[in-house]
């Protein structure tokens, strides 16, 4: 099937970079001669027919704006058989016949779904900041939120060190540790609780004991969401209960970590993978996830990258260790 007319949406979580991959898809698919529209309002949108022709002026400043200019949401009625047939019907009377797909794990689901049913090319992008997907180093976004996160532990260690604090810190990522082992590592923090490990209270508190003996005077945990002990106003709770000799406090950062401009890493990356995708349609691609291995992007198929967490890097696993004592 010749694609000739490509849409492109994004769905689930927003991300900075997003609107960088939009811009990407738009102007690949102009400069190789094929029409292009935006679907807005995600996997709703398609059903409600929200699509709108494009051109390249239709993403003019938009590459360094966080969030997404498309909006996205979350389709109930697209997770059934008949949500996703009315989408490929209007899709047809668009004569879209090639989607890209930006969004996470969830969105590329349905993206596989929707091809699966119905006579429609469909390239996944990994755009989310949790980093939760297989056959990818990187998704859009996880750059920025990193960064983000970083820095305001940054600002948050500088009140922890004047007073003599414990600062417990949550970050997001649902049930990926990414972000916050990556956090840790780059703010100095003295441990990470991680979905993926079984880091206990008793283990947490014997290691604020002997940083304390060590004349460490202030500390910072991090608390992934999703880690098996609770977040970090439970956990800071129960480490009250059985050490007193930090003044304890608590901060959530919560969706900060979704906003801001997208950094240089993450544009570059979401543009690569942006005309990577619309490449794969023009080359016959379908059921597919483009990412980024080693530098260079690959093509894998959706059902190989998504159900599945990739596993944490293990070098960043023992720096954290080595690092925070």
């Amino acid at each position: 099937m010749k694609i000739d007319k490509i849409g492109v949406l994004t769905s689930g979580g927003d991300a900075p970079g997003m609107n960088a991959a939009i811009r990407a898809v738009v102007r690949a698919s102009t400069y190789y001669n094929a029409d292009v529209s935006g679907i807005y309002n995600g996997y709703e949108g398609l059903i409600t027919n929200q699509i709108e022709a494009f051109n390249v002026r239709s993403v003019s400043n938009i590459l360094g704006d966080g969030g997404t200019m498309l909006k996205s949401s979350r389709s109930e009625e697209f997770r059934t058989a008949e949500g996703r047939a009315r989408a490929a019907e209007n899709l047809q009377k668009a004569g879209i016949n090639g989607l890209v797909v930006i969004g996470g794990d969830g969105s590329l689901t349905g993206a596989d779904n929707l091809a699966s049913e119905h006579d429609i090319a469909v390239i996944g992008v990994p755009a989310t900041i949790d980093n939760d997907l297989l056959n990818t180093d990187f998704s859009i976004g996880f750059d920025t939120a990193t960064n983000v996160a970083t820095s305001c532990i940054d600002k948050i260690r500088d009140t922890a060190s004047s007073h003599n604090r414990l600062f417990f810190v949550e970050v997001m990522g649902r049930e990926s540790g990414f972000i916050a082992l990556r956090a840790a590592i780059a703010s100095g923090a003295i441990c990470a609780m991680l979905p993926e490990n079984n880091t206990s209270i008793e283990e947490l508190v014997a290691i604020l004991r002997k940083s304390y003996r060590n004349q460490k005077m202030s500390s910072i945990v991090i608390v992934a969401e999703g880690n098996k002990n609770g977040g970090a106003v439970d956990i800071a709770r129960e480490v009250e209960e059985r050490y007193k000799d930090y003044e304890t406090k608590v901060t959530v950062l919560g969706h900060l970590q979704r906003g801001g401009d997208p950094t240089c890493f993450d544009r570059l990356l979401a543009g690569e993978l942006g005309v990577g995708a619309v490449e794969a349609l023009l080359n016959g691609e379908s059921r597919k996830m483009i990412g980024l291995q080693g530098n260079k992007t690959t093509l894998f198929p959706i059902d190989e990258c998504i159900g599945r967490r990739p596993d944490l890097n293990p070098n960043h696993l023992k720096l954290a260790t080595i690092l925070s004592i």
